[in-house]
């Protein structure tokens, strides 16, 4: 991974390009993205020329077209790039704290298995700028719904208790950065395969934080193709 005053590049091996843009950032080439919701839905895109509003209510875009670029645009939420080399294919997911305890990444893992006989040990992953956890304060019922799923919480929860004044600094926190690699690493993919970026989108005023910033504010576009 290397960084730079626009783009952040990963670095998943020969034959693929995989970027997010920074605030400033220009996009290079055009990126098929879709009208994400927060859900868990997959989209295989099998044709160049893909609009944005034939991709309602999905999450995560898989292709093995090269030339094609997929993406996902986040502001706090988890962007996580896949590519496997032997099959020439690579995938685009968002996952906020909602796709991440619905098991988005696992989903896409298995829909690039059934399409293009991807196995988990075969995957490179880049995890991109995300909410860290000191910074993501959540209530105790998204706690339990972690528990509730199997997350090891010893792994990517803490409590602060006390009521220091400082934002988003006491209560419940929760690691997404962590409980992501866990479910990539449960479903096969090798640990030393994972990069993440460790950036915080809600303190690194580089990119992009509905947390910090309202709803209203831009996004971040994680995306990758095959070359």
């Amino acid at each position: 991974m290397t960084t730079s005053a626009t783009l952040l590049t990963y670095d998943l091996g020969p034959g693929v390009e995989a970027f997010s843009t920074r605030r400033d950032s220009v996009l290079p080439y055009p990126v098929t993205e879709a009208h994400q919701i927060h859900g868990f839905r997959v989209a295989v895109i099998e044709r160049p020329g893909v609009r944005k509003e034939e991709l309602q209510g999905y999450d995560a875009l898989v292709t093995g077209m090269p030339g094609i670029a997929v993406g996902v645009h986040t502001a706090d939420c988890v962007p996580i790039l896949l590519y496997n080399r032997q099959r020439r294919v690579v995938a685009a997911i968002h996952s906020g704290w909602k796709g991440t305890v619905q098991r988005i990444s696992q989903k896409v893992l298995f829909e690039m298995k059934q399409r293009y006989g991807s196995r988990p040990e075969e995957i490179r992953a880049a995890i991109g700028p995300a909410i860290g956890p000191a910074s993501f304060q959540v209530g105790e019922e998204v706690v339990q719904f972690f528990k509730e799923q199997g997350f090891p919480l010893e792994d990517i929860w803490y409590f602060k208790p006390g009521r220091s004044g400082v934002p988003m600094a006491d209560g419940h926190h929760l690691d997404l950065f962590k409980a992501n690699r866990w479910l990539l690493e449960e479903a096969g993919v090798p640990a030393a395969n994972i990069q993440e970026c460790g950036i915080d989108s809600y303190t690194d005023e580089s990119f992009f934080s509905a947390r910090r910033e309202g709803l209203s504010t831009g996004r971040t576009i994680s995306f990758i193709r095959l070359v």
